[in-house]
């Protein structure tokens, strides 16, 4: 009984001592919204358009310096049509807000939540990641890349697995010139 109690202590007191030295220095680091930039393209037949869309909150985690996962949500209300002025600026992007694309007023935001992330090279990771656009949930997989508190991520998004069907050639026939590819992107620089 002696010696268990006595091999319990030290056995104690080693964890402890191991663990001192060996914790992992786990940090999340809040997003600064007001420096950080979201850019928006999306294509059609005859061309694109292209603008900004506001992060409202967003953090990364790290691991050390290693990136760990992270979270955001997008203001969906914010989006803002960069390519264009006047008149039809104004169309576009009250069009973009209504039922036929995003739902802003149904869906004010967005929101995207790291599920894994893994070490590519350096200062680079592919994420996988859960989107949600207009209550509908997809896996995404992407590139960030990580330097001091910046990082950088672009992200190929289809519209269609978020009920966005309009103009879409995989669900309308005969659209022609009028056709707006499913695909848009989404380039991001942020700084933490």
């Amino acid at each position: 009984m002696k010696n268990t109690v006595k091999n319990l202590v030290v056995l104690t007191i080693v964890t402890l001592f191991t663990l001192s030295f060996t914790a992992i220095d786990k940090n999340k680091k809040e997003i600064k919204t007001d420096k950080s930039k979201v850019v928006w393209k999306g294509y059609k037949v005859t061309g694109s358009h292209e603008g900004t869309i506001a992060i409202k909150s967003g953090f990364l985690n790290f691991e050390g310096d290693k990136l760990t996962g992270g979270e955001f949500v997008i203001d969906m209300t914010s989006i803002n049509t960069t390519d264009m002025q006047g008149e039809y600026k104004g169309k576009l992007d009250g069009h973009l807000k209504s039922g036929d694309f995003f739902d802003v007023a149904a869906y004010p935001t967005a929101k995207l939540v790291f599920v894994k992330v893994k070490s590519t090279g350096k200062n680079t990771y592919e994420v996988t990641g859960d989107l949600t656009i207009k209550g509908k949930t997809n896996p995404v997989t992407f590139t960030i890349s990580v330097y001091g508190s910046k990082a950088t991520a672009s992200l190929k998004i289809d519209r269609t697995k978020f009920g966005i069907e309009y103009k879409s050639t995989s669900f309308f026939e005969n659209l022609k010139d009028k056709a707006i590819y499913d695909e848009f992107d989404l380039v991001t620089d942020l700084e933490f």
